[in-house]
């Protein structure tokens, strides 16, 4: 996996990241996928700059916590179907680049259960807040 810390607007950023957290949700567009949950995983890269997570004191609220990614992808799966992999990822990015700490933020889908001659589908995106 890339990273995207030469990029001159994240040169002064630490990634934090979640990978592979596995999350069953309804999703898809064919009628044999709207009848029950399906595995995906998602993983997520958040560039944070370094003056705003760098901790002096050894504190949690000196940092970005870990449990705010875990917690806003579980949000927008309890919000119910979805129909495409692009449409979770995309609100997934957007609770990500709410956080205030948050500078850019790369999200990740994929559904490891589809066809069995591969690993997995997905899609990704990523996005940076104007400067």
């Amino acid at each position: 996996m890339q990273s995207l810390l030469n990029h001159p607007q994240l040169m002064d950023c630490r990634r934090l990241y979640l990978r592979d957290y596995e999350v069953w949700i309804n999703i898809g567009v064919h009628d044999f996928e709207k009848k029950g949950e399906q595995r995906v995983k998602i993983n997520v890269d958040l560039y944070v700059p370094l003056a705003m997570s760098t901790p002096q004191q050894d504190q949690l609220d000196e940092v970005l916590d870990y449990d705010f990614i875990r917690r806003e992808i579980m949000a927008r799966v309890a919000q119910g179907h979805v129909h495409l992999q692009e449409t979770l990822a995309d609100d997934v990015l957007a609770r990500m680049l709410a956080h205030p700490k948050v500078r850019a933020a790369r999200v990740a889908t994929e559904k490891p259960d589809v066809y069995p001659d591969c690993d997995a589908v997905g899609c990704e995106v990523f996005a940076m807040k104007p400067s």
